[in-house]
């Protein structure tokens, strides 16, 4: 397959480097660049957010890597924020990521992890529909929406189905832990990075990020940059290479 330029000019900058093969991204900042921009309703930085996520899936397929899980909605913002806000962000996800991830053109197959059942009725089946629209896909692009999401809950509940599958609780390992995951299945993350300048993971990927380095770069999710992600890229091979 023929590359762009621009692809080309990127693989060059991260040359010499490893590429992660999983990306995990806290999507921070949309309301914030929003009133920056200067909209009168912030929440409008929730649609730019969930288009983004398009162009992050173009760049991470033009170099090559493979998985990508985002980061949506804690399960502590459904309880927390204000209903409006959550109303509008939840039809950013039925409208925007869950109708092109559907969409046959689309090459990317998506997963979903967190707690569905905080979701209104109508985001959880247009994910369940997106998820099932997707399965027979035949990529080795593989998306997992983070939505509902607790990392500390998600280990709870992982415990909780092996002892409900007969798991012996005084045999229990990190590898029993690992199968029972939401997200059981998908290698760990390498990278994670995260948006809008906040230096912490909000219990995202509290498990599977063990291992991973962590890239915190300022600029606000939906202005967040090819750029900026191909240098989030070159950190990463750099630390890898131990420069």
């Amino acid at each position: 397959m023929m590359r762009s330029p621009r692809e080309l000019l990127y693989r060059w900058y991260v040359r010499g480097g490893r590429l992660p093969r999983h990306v995990a991204v806290v999507m921070d900042g949309n309301r914030r660049w929003a009133r920056q921009a200067g909209y009168a309703d912030p929440s409008v930085g929730h649609r730019f957010g969930a288009e983004h996520v398009d162009d992050l899936l173009g760049w991470c397929a033009g170099l090559g890597i493979g998985h990508v899980t985002v980061y949506v909605a804690s399960a502590d913002n459904l309880r927390k924020r204000d209903s409006d806000e959550v109303d509008h962000l939840m039809r950013m996800v039925e409208e925007v990521v869950s109708t092109r991830l559907a969409d046959p053109a689309h090459r990317w197959r998506l997963h979903v992890a967190g707690r569905l059942d905080l979701l209104p009725d109508t985001t959880r089946d247009a994910l369940k529909l997106a998820v099932d629209a997707t399965a027979t896909r035949s990529t080795e692009l593989e998306l997992t929406v983070a939505i509902g999401y607790d990392g500390r809950q998600e280990i709870v509940d992982a415990v909780r189905a092996y002892l409900e599958d007969g798991g012996d609780a005084e045999r229990l390992a990190p590898d029993d832990i690992a199968r029972h995951l939401y997200t059981h299945g998908q290698p760990e993350p390498d990278l994670v990075i995260r948006t809008s300048g906040e230096q912490r993971l909000s219990g995202f990927l509290l498990w599977q990020s063990t291992q991973a380095e962590l890239y915190f770069c300022d600029a606000y999710w939906p202005g967040f940059r090819q750029v900026d992600f191909v240098r989030a890229l070159r950190t990463y091979a750099r630390r890898k290479a131990g420069v």
